[in-house]
């Protein structure tokens, strides 16, 4: 995928697949989990308008990424996963639409901005990856998408959960992703890819370290678009 990263190849030193993974891509990965947004998130210092931004393209995604754990969840090889899964969506579909409600509400965003908003760059990018991860490729490269797509807000959310801001929403939004039950599907997940990526072909393994890379090198571009100094 030529997605301009700069990745070490798959096959490095570490025990994990999805370790290797994130150390091709490790400047990247350090922009992401060590972005402005999250450090200023984490200190209650970020803009309200830059976290409205955020806010409403974050749930712009939030039903291709839906689609992409159903995917998943089809393909799950045990009956044990499946449950993960089922329990991750349940999850997605109720406490965080619930904390983007609340969050719209409290900052005031347009009933157009909920429902209909024009995507930033970024976001119209993410939503065409899901997409088709889910139309076109197998459980490891659906995987490869939405491993560091959640990993990267443990990552992050884990290192300010210590010290949380006073705005509820913030603090919130930091405990929904450094929870332990969050933390347990993360590795669950990870645990899923370590398994599978191993055994793939040359050629696939290749597919699923540019799915990896192009998903993280996104989510730098998705924090630094609430940002933006134009309406999105």
């Amino acid at each position: 995928m030529g997605d301009g990263v700069r990745r070490r190849g798959v096959g490095g030193v570490s025990d994990r697949f999805t370790a290797t993974l994130r150390d091709g891509v490790e400047d990247e990965w350090r922009a992401a989990t060590d972005h402005r947004f999250t450090r200023e998130l984490g200190a209650g210092t970020l803009d309200g308008d830059a976290f409205a931004r955020y806010v409403v393209q974050d749930y712009a995604v939030v039903e291709d990424l839906t689609a992409a754990f159903a995917v998943a969840l089809a393909d799950a090889p045990s009956t044990d996963a499946r449950r993960r899964y089922v329990a991750f969506l349940d999850t997605l579909t109720d406490a965080e639409n619930d904390f983007f409600e609340r969050a719209f509400d409290a900052h005031d965003v347009p009933g157009r901005d909920r429902t209909d908003p024009v995507l930033a760059e970024p976001t119209a990018a993410f939503r065409d990856l899901l997409g088709r991860a889910r139309r076109e490729a197998g459980y490891a490269e659906t995987l490869a998408v939405l491993v560091p797509a959640e990993w990267i807000y443990l990552s992050w959310a884990t290192r300010e959960a210590d010290d949380r801001p006073a705005d509820p929403l913030f603090s919130e939004w930091i405990e929904l992703h450094a929870a332990p039950p969050f933390a347990s599907f993360v590795d669950f997940l990870r645990a899923e890819l370590d398994r599978v990526g191993p055994s793939l072909s040359p050629r696939r393994r290749e597919r699923v370290a540019g799915l990896f890379g192009r998903t993280v090198s996104l989510e730098v571009a998705f924090f630094d678009a609430a940002y933006a100094a134009e309406e999105i």
